[in-house]
């Protein structure tokens, strides 16, 4: 089967190896004829990246680069972004990376045209129509990694520089106007990303399928993307030229983050505060947590994961899935505990208290409280 096709849902993509070939043709039908390259420091001497830039200069529309984007970006990274943007006249934006490329670049793009602060614009409540419509330039998304699914999603994940605090800023034209996704981008990731990235989106679909709210669209994505994850990222953990792993990875990033549209839960909820205040990748966060809470939303969830089970081809209903997640970690080398991943003297009170106000405990199938929270924290130390 070829693994190349063009999407509509939830956002028009163009899936398939070597579509980065595409770029202009992608930035013309979104709009944009001077674009602004936005990706993470990692990324901006990448062969991947030199190649991208190459076929924006041929096409007419400039080498322009910001790369000036921290592993969790940063509110101090989004207004830098801004001034490069507004002082070089540009027109949009083309997010190029992994969760911190992606998020950054649909942010700068966002705020282009903004007056008021960044914080005026969390997720919460309406805020988002406190934004100037008219003021959101366009956004060419490319993911390079498969799992944070940053590229079909209306929001950003931004760390207060000040707080330590990860906030969701959110606006409904925040979502890309054109999806470039071609795997043959994630073939030179490290391992530890590709299972990092890849265990995001599976932390993505499984906190989706837990959450309580009704969405029968979402649950029926988040339960294939668990099996995409499953059938796949230890292929492509094992050979990362395994184009064939690498597309159904990208898949499964996607439909991650269009399932969460049905809410996240706790697994979020402390792997946010975590990254923000210890720097942690983000997806090994939620690899480490994942199992804790498993066990602490069993009472809610064990005979939905039964049947998740017997899907994904497991024995043993919910206990043979907590004990798949235990085997997939231990063969992705993710570290056991927070302790294990580098979180050293953590100020709990401070975890709990962001933890609580996260919107993502809001999804969560067992409420969320002073004391459990602590309880989950010092079970994941």
């Amino acid at each position: 089967m070829t693994l190349t096709a063009n999407w509509s849902y939830p956002n028009p993509i163009r899936f398939g190896a070597g579509r980065i070939a595409e770029i202009a043709d992608a930035c013309a039908a979104a709009g944009i004829k001077k674009p602004l390259l936005v990706t993470d420091k990692g990324l901006a001497d990448n062969e991947i990246t030199h190649r991208t830039v190459s076929l924006m200069d041929e096409a007419g529309l400039g080498r322009a680069l910001f790369a000036d984007v921290d592993p969790n970006p940063t509110d101090k990274n989004a207004e830098a972004g801004v001034q490069v943007y507004r002082d070089g006249g540009y027109d949009g934006v083309i997010a190029f990376g992994g969760g911190s490329g992606l998020d950054l670049g649909k942010v700068i793009a966002f705020m282009a045209g903004q007056t008021r602060p960044i914080w005026d614009f969390e997720d919460i409540g309406d805020w988002w129509t406190r934004a100037d419509p008219d003021g959101i330039a366009p956004v060419v998304a490319v993911p390079t990694t498969a799992g944070t699914g940053s590229e079909v999603g209306r929001a950003s994940v931004i760390t207060n520089s000040e707080s330590h605090e990860k906030k969701i800023i959110f606006h409904p034209k925040m979502l890309p106007a054109v999806v470039i996704a071609d795997p043959e981008l994630t073939v030179g990731m490290p391992k530890f990303i590709t299972a990092g990235t890849g265990l995001d989106a599976f932390a993505h679909c499984v906190e989706a399928y837990s959450s309580p709210h009704y969405h029968p669209m979402s649950q029926g994505i988040a339960l294939e993307g668990m099996r995409l994850v499953k059938e796949y990222l230890p292929r492509a953990y094992a050979d990362g030229t395994d184009i064939e792993a690498r597309a159904n990875m990208m898949s499964a990033a996607a439909m991650g983050a269009t399932a969460f549209q049905k809410g996240l839960g706790a697994i979020h909820a402390l792997s946010h505060p975590i990254g923000a205040m210890h720097h942690t990748h983000h997806g090994t966060t939620n690899a480490v947590c994942m199992p804790v809470v498993l066990q602490f939303n069993a009472s809610e969830i064990r005979d939905r994961f039964g049947s998740v089970a017997a899907y994904l081809g497991i024995d043993g209903g919910f206990d043979g899935f907590c004990s798949y997640v235990d085997a997939l970690n231990a063969a992705m080398n993710i570290p056991k505990t927070l302790t294990d991943l580098g979180v050293k003297d953590p100020d709990m009170d401070s975890l709990v208290d962001a933890a609580l106000r996260d919107p993502s405990t809001g999804g969560n199938p067992v409420k969320m409280t002073v004391n459990n929270t602590r309880a989950l924290f010092q079970a994941l130390l």
